[in-house]
């Protein structure tokens, strides 16, 4: 309610941070790995003096600084950008429960920057151990991030006891903090496992160096599966209950679940059963294939994880449509369109009359409005109430083709306790008469009862049938 509405067309608001923050989560993780992977194998290779891997290592290390600090770095800001526009209410709450929070990440981000440029660009310039020391300095910062935006996130999803206290520690060490960094932690060490097989797959050509590579790289992919999966469990144990309903009771989210089990399972047989045993099956075939398949399991996982904090997206506190959980209440009593800054200068600059001196919205000049203004108003709150999930005529679940064939006093159900036609919802924040508008907008925009289908009204009880229904 503080906030414009920014539309986007077709996909939603929602669904673009979704598609951006899953486009960096696998660069940003791979960052953490990455770090750790080449600190400790570049170590390996200095004090065994092989001469050949550790030329390896510097080649991964050339493609790991151009991926993650270039694409990581563009896409990172791309997040920021894209959810200071879909979710400006939440990140406000993010950037002031957690500035404290922010700032150390920023320094360890930029001693990140700094100690991944210093262990590539003086990679022999630096005396060896100096050398070691410089990439075990970046992993370390790297792993801090990762820990501290975790922490950040996991709020989001269970936000444990700072709604009644607003302490940072509160916040910060929420129920899902260590199940999340435990989980993220396994997570990059994997996805490090299945970048280095692609690269090295592409670019090593000397079956011998790669089988090296291979069997290295696929321990730490196995200690960060284990990581994962019992992550993935203490996480589900973690979720409020709303969560926990939303996880098993939406059919996309099983679907995902499926993908995530599915893929995961494939990921671990075939880093198994390839590098870990039997390098030489690794391939360029081999390796993408099997990267792909952890891109899917990354990527699903990373959707389940946004999608069950419905109805909020800052849990317990913010709901997913930009609206303080505390302030339901008193939207109901002055109405949706006179609490918010940019919903009641529309209204004034379009339809004055229904506007009093002090700001409030006369109801009854509502209702006497010509019905093409009545419509563009249920419009308005639309946009502003349910489009940061639904798309209205055509889109992702637009509620022309969710309502239709609908009735009136089911789209007014709809309006007036929509939290009772799917419990993850956010609850109606308007009055009876804005409740109005926008069930004749949802009515204007429904697609028709499909031809030939039977409809409810097409069925009576037959007297004395003991409630039995005949068609007539």
């Amino acid at each position: 309610m503080h906030y414009p509405w920014w539309h986007v067309p077709l996909l939603t608001a929602p669904m673009l941070i979704a598609i951006v923050s899953v486009a960096h989560v696998y660069v940003s993780m791979y960052a953490v790995g990455g770090g750790l992977f080449l600190a400790a194998e570049t170590q390996h290779a200095r004090r065994t003096g092989d001469r050949a891997y550790l030329a390896y290592l510097r080649d991964h290390a050339k493609f790991f600084i151009l991926l993650t600090v270039v694409y990581g770095a563009i896409t990172g800001v791309g997040i920021w950008w894209t959810i200071g526009l879909a979710s400006p209410l939440a990140t406000e709450t993010l950037i002031h429960a957690f500035v404290f929070g922010w700032a150390i990440e920023y320094v360890f981000f930029a001693v990140e920057l700094a100690a991944a440029f210093v262990f590539y660009y003086y990679w022999d310039r630096l005396a060896p151990r100096t050398h070691v020391r410089i990439g075990w300095i970046y992993a370390g910062a790297a792993w801090i991030s990762l820990v501290l935006i975790t922490g950040i996130t996991a709020f989001m999803l269970n936000s444990g006891r700072w709604p009644q206290t607003h302490a940072f520690w509160d916040g910060f060490f929420n129920p899902q903090f260590l199940p999340q960094t435990l989980a993220r932690t396994g997570g990059a060490l994997l996805l490090a496992s299945l970048y280095v097989n692609l690269h090295a797959a592409l670019r090593i050509r000397e079956p011998g160096l790669l089988a090296v590579v291979a069997r290295r790289a696929a321990r730490p992919g196995l200690l960060g599966a284990a990581l994962v999966a019992l992550g993935s469990l203490w996480w589900y144990a973690a979720l409020p209950a709303s969560a926990r309903l939303a996880l098993v009771g939406a059919a996309a989210l099983n679907i995902l679940v499926m993908v995530v089990l599915g893929a995961s399972g494939v990921v671990l047989a075939m880093l198994y059963l390839g590098p870990y045993r039997r390098p030489g099956w690794v391939t360029p075939g081999f390796a993408i294939l099997l990267f792909c398949f952890g891109l899917a399991g990354v990527g699903a996982g990373e959707f389940v994880r946004e999608a069950v904090r419905k109805p909020f997206i800052i849990h317990d506190v913010i709901y997913g449509n930009q609206i303080w959980k505390d302030e339901v209440e008193s939207l109901r009593g002055r109405g949706y369109l006179a609490g918010g800054v940019w919903t009641r200068a529309w209204l004034a600059a379009r339809h004055p009359e229904v506007v009093t001196p002090g700001g409030a919205v006369d109801e009854s000049a509502l209702a006497a409005l010509p019905a093409e203004a009545r419509l563009r108003i249920g419009e308005v709150l639309f946009e502003h109430h349910c489009n940061d999930c639904h798309a209205a005529r055509a889109g992702l679940s637009a509620v022309a083709h969710l309502a239709g064939g609908w009735t009136d006093e089911m789209l007014r159900q709809l309006v007036l306790h929509p939290e009772r036609v799917q419990f993850f919802m956010p609850p109606w924040a308007g009055t009876l008469a804005e409740a109005r508008l926008l069930q004749e907008y949802l009515g204007s925009i429904a697609e028709p009862f499909p031809a030939g289908l039977p409809r409810g009204d097409q069925f009576k009880a037959e007297p004395g049938a003991g409630g039995r229904a005949d068609a007539r």
